[in-house]
């Protein structure tokens, strides 16, 4: 596997546009399209909030009956969530509106939408972005790269990935864009995710791969303990590689589920960094923990934790909190046998050792906190199960930001 430049115009057949539309910035890109040329085996992955946004409850009827899709078109500014059947046939208008001007079905035409929660769609210029998206289609880097920037709201910087590698002696080829800044918590986060690939391989495994890869990245990162209504991950896999269909789980299909893995945990990565006011990444390993679902818990609750976020930004090793928040996380361990180490570029320190704190020293632990990327490793000494899970610091700004968003 090789990571390479780009995102969802890497692989063969994809082409992306932006605009500016006009939904509710002014002077910004706001309407993204993403086009294969060949139809597109599809597999999603959406929301668990029982509040849904219009767009999901189209996509996962679509994701649901039918086996591919032709293109998806973003918006950013307005979540079109809580919009009553008004919302459910502006989609529609959103979904017609593409599908018209490239001359394709409109049940070929994924649909997603992020911002403010309770506005209406100007129909008007969803109809308008559309004509000016269609036409401006392209298959280059730059395209992709603009579709990423497009769907930002609250986000800082765009966010794409794009890797290659071999399937019986052809270069597959798969890219990848996604957007999240704030309302991040599993599960899943709040974003919008498309990747793009030519690989070919069946609707049946293309979902249980994505299904299964989500609980190991998307699903374990966390910036605020908000779950959004419009979360949606999608994944269209068009075939132009020319590689045998991938149809059962062999050699192959394990390739492409480390290509998977390592496009979503480093687009996960970015979001958590890119945590709405936040100056760090802040991960949690726990490792030798009796079950791997248990460590799973356990790293949630260290990075989801307010005061833990609180340390990380102030740069205290005030690390009583992570014990604390190891041990209301309902998982069952013996705290007089956990470690606790902090870790990042700066170096590595012990400050708990058998649930007792070490006599570590204050001056190094502050310099290793303040880096830009900060590691906690939880030994919990009473298996061999470990999980990561990703968040970032609490800042003054995430109040700032989220106390003005919709104004």
């Amino acid at each position: 596997m090789k990571h390479i430049e780009g995102g969802v115009t890497a692989a063969k057949g994809y082409k992306a546009a932006s605009c500016m539309a006009g939904i509710k910035y002014e002077g910004r890109t706001d309407m993204a399209l993403v086009y294969t040329s060949e139809p597109a085996v599809t597999a999603g992955v959406y929301t668990t909030n029982v509040v849904k946004a219009a767009p999901v409850k189209w996509d996962m009827k679509l994701s649901s009956e039918r086996k591919t899709a032709k293109a998806m078109v973003f918006n950013s500014g307005i979540a079109n969530a809580c919009t009553g059947t008004e919302g459910d046939e502006i989609n529609k208008v959103m979904a017609k509106s593409v599908a018209d001007c490239l001359n394709i079905d409109m049940e070929d035409v994924f649909t997603a939408s992020t911002g403010v929660i309770g506005m209406q769609l100007p129909k008007e210029k969803l109809a308008n972005g559309a004509k000016l998206l269609a036409e401006s289609l392209d298959d280059s880097i730059e395209a992709g790269t603009k579709a990423a920037k497009a769907i930002m709201t609250t986000d800082t910087v765009k966010k794409e990935c794009a890797v290659t590698f071999e399937i019986q002696g052809k270069t597959v080829t798969m890219g990848g864009m996604t957007k999240g800044s704030g309302m991040i918590h599993p599960n899943m986060a709040t974003m919008l995710c498309l990747f793009t690939t030519d690989l070919a391989i069946s609707k049946e495994l293309l979902q249980e791969a994505l299904s299964n890869d989500v609980k190991k990245s998307f699903n374990m990162i966390s910036v605020d303990r908000d779950t959004s209504t419009n979360d949606t991950y999608i994944i269209f896999a068009n075939g132009l590689a020319g590689n045998p269909c991938i149809t059962e789980k062999n050699e192959d299909y394990n390739t492409f589920c480390e290509a998977l893995s390592y496009m979503s945990t480093t687009l996960a990565k970015m979001m958590a960094k890119d945590g709405e006011g936040a100056s760090k990444l802040f991960e949690t390993k726990v490792v030798n923990a009796d079950t791997y679902d248990n460590a799973v818990i356990l790293a949630k609750s260290v990075i989801t934790s307010s005061l833990v976020k609180s340390a990380i930004f102030g740069n205290d090793a005030n690390c009583g909190r992570f014990i604390c928040a190891l041990g209301y996380s309902g998982v069952t361990f013996d705290p007089d046998k956990v470690d606790l180490y902090l870790e990042s570029k700066a170096g590595k320190i012990q400050v708990f050792k058998d649930g007792i704190a070490t006599d570590y020293s204050e001056e190094k632990a502050t310099e290793i906190l303040k880096q830009e990327e900060v590691t906690a490793i939880c030994d919990m000494k009473c298996g061999e199960a470990s999980a990561t899970a990703w968040g970032c610091d609490l800042t003054y700004d995430y109040v700032k930001i989220n106390a003005d968003y919709r104004s």
